[in-house]
């Protein structure tokens, strides 16, 4: 199987050469040699709005070999904890799967991970992601799920899982959780909202921050995403989360009556 970019020349340069030379430009212009890292958070909108937020979360951090992506489902395809298997066939060269883990997340007892591309046909939040992560391990495996919204008991046992299948493989695999902030607000409303879910974040309070962003009512698309990744890292050990940086589509468009909040967060 084999899936083909959704996105290209639309949410990032389509052409290999621009597209390597654009990542570049938005990695760390000096990388502080690859810190040890669990879990991060990273925006997944077009490169121009926030392709340096993520560049600059996931260009400080160590990237191995294999990497576990976690991304809202913003079609409505497929089924509600969606993995790809497929060779990605990406501008920047094909990124395959790696097969053992996934196996190992469909095999293990009461896992709700199953198998289903069609989720992932045309998916943005996990694509945009892969040019980032291609740039700094060339020999990158991925681990692709797409999450529907889940209930906070599902969102545990999907963590469990991940967890896991991540101790049992004995070696270095790095959970990427994409998810954008409050959207279409005021800037100032935006900042308010999205500081009370950060701070959740940073408190390594995964059921406060599925509640926070439920109760107020929080437009962030990826709170499936980053509560897994939260509930996951935990039960590896995570003893932190830092938000390396936290911006809106204002500061490119100019716009802060209806911006969308970028925030780049390290757990380890």
């Amino acid at each position: 199987m084999q899936r083909y970019p959704a996105v290209a020349d639309r949410f990032y340069p389509g052409n290999p050469k621009t597209l390597a030379r654009a990542v570049q430009d938005m990695l760390p212009a000096q990388p502080k040699g690859g810190r040890k890292a669990l879990a991060v958070v990273a925006p997944h909108a077009g490169y121009m709005y926030s392709g340096a937020v993520a560049g600059e979360v996931i260009g400080l951090v160590k990237v191995p070999e294999t990497v576990i992506l976690l991304g809202p489902n913003h079609h409505g395809l497929g089924g509600p904890v969606a993995l790809s298997t497929a060779l990605w066939r990406m501008p920047m060269g094909d990124v395959p799967a790696d097969t053992e883990i996934a196996e190992r997340l469909q095999a293990a007892s009461r896992s709700p991970i199953v198998a289903d591309e069609s989720a992932h046909r045309f998916e943005h939040s996990l694509e945009v992601q892969v040019p980032f992560l291609q740039a700094l391990q060339p020999r990158l495996h991925i681990v692709p799920l797409v999450l529907s919204h889940l209930s906070y008991s599902v969102c545990t046992e999907v963590a469990r899982v991940i967890a896991e299948v991540v101790t049992a493989a004995g070696r270095e695999i790095l959970i990427v959780a994409s998810s954008d902030m409050t959207h279409y607000e005021s800037r100032e409303s935006a900042q308010v909202k999205d500081r009370m879910v950060l701070d959740r974040i940073e408190h390594l309070d995964a059921e406060g921050l599925y509640r926070t962003v439920a109760d107020n009512r929080i437009t962030m698309c990826g709170i499936i995403p980053v509560t897994i990744a939260l509930l996951a890292a935990v039960k590896l050990g995570a003893r932190q989360a830092h938000v390396q940086i936290y911006t809106d589509s204002g500061a490119v468009s100019g716009d802060i009556d209806q911006v969308v909040g970028y925030a780049g967060v390290i757990i380890s």
